[in-house]
């Protein structure tokens, strides 16, 4: 049984109670983050933390936790259920006031904030990385603020179900004829030595681990491009890939039945996941 964090508690998940009357639960009015953890140690944790306050700053929500608090938080979670591989789920709402209403509750309602650890022990050597996934394109209906990290999840998870319906892994939303991400990642198609992925906006989650994983690419002295794509150029390019803190570098070798460059996992693509998992197990914490 897992060891869970619940406003300032460790407890077993079992014993782990939320209010009904809780925002995050009523109105989705709530932020989460997602943390790696490889060899027992956290992945990224400063980019994650930075992008926490950010969209709790966007909600006009305070931060319940210091960054030092929900570090020692984290490694806590790892040490109580031995984690080598896997994830930690952080979240954070606006509380649970006395009442259901749309207006905010009063500034001094106390937040809610839950973290767990997901064990994954294949995280880091996952065989879908070797073969590659297949995509399909749905149209994106999501709200307009998609850099916000928040737990109204409902249509990527339907856009998940749409591609498991298909014999599929994923889908890649497109808005305005140009994709703009995955169902939980960033998207991403290589054209000869140059990477392209949609540029940050309003329109899609500032990825932490595409992040970095740009910053690799230049690094290595591939070409990186920042622009919108369509699905056809997509198609037709050499190889495509998708990047996640669960997936880090992940191969996409089939959008919407054509298969993408010789249909088989490509060359920078693994490169990028290779560079990736040894730069980041270099500093993680």
């Amino acid at each position: 049984m897992r060891t869970v964090y619940l406003n300032g508690d460790y407890l077993p998940e079992t014993e782990a109670k939320v209010s009904i009357f809780d925002r995050g639960f009523l109105m989705a009015d709530g932020v989460y983050e997602v943390t790696t953890v490889l060899d027992g140690k956290l992945i990224d944790f400063d980019g994650h933390a930075v992008r926490l306050q950010r969209s709790l700053s966007e909600l006009g929500m305070g931060n319940p936790i210091s960054k030092d608090d929900l570090l020692e938080v984290h490694r806590e979670l790892i040490r109580a259920n031995g984690i080598e591989q896997g994830m930690i789920y952080l979240q954070i709402t606006r509380g649970a006031p006395d009442d259901r209403d749309f207006a905010y509750p009063p500034e001094d309602t106390p937040q809610t904030i839950v973290l767990f650890t997901q064990n994954k022990p294949t995280l880091a050597d996952n065989p879908v990385a070797k073969q590659g996934i297949k995509v399909i394109s749905i149209d994106d209906q999501r709200w307009a603020r998609r850099d916000i990290k928040t737990v109204q999840l409902l249509y990527p998870s339907m856009g998940k179900m749409m591609a498991k319906a298909a014999g599929c892994d994923d889908a890649w939303m497109v808005e305005d004829g140009a994709v703009t991400e995955g169902t939980s990642n960033n998207a991403y198609i290589v054209k000869g030595n140059t990477i392209i992925t949609r540029n940050l906006g309003n329109e899609i989650l500032h990825g932490i681990t595409r992040a970095a994983v740009l910053r690799f690419a230049r690094e290595a002295q591939m070409n990186v491009e920042e622009r919108s794509f369509t699905i056809a150029e997509a198609q037709a390019a050499d190889e495509a890939f998708i990047t996640s803190a669960s997936t880090f570098v992940m191969p996409v070798v089939e959008i919407d039945g054509a298969a993408v460059g010789t249909g088989k996992v490509g060359a920078i693509a693994t490169r990028l996941r290779e560079i990736y998992l040894d730069e980041s197990r270099k500093v993680a914490i």
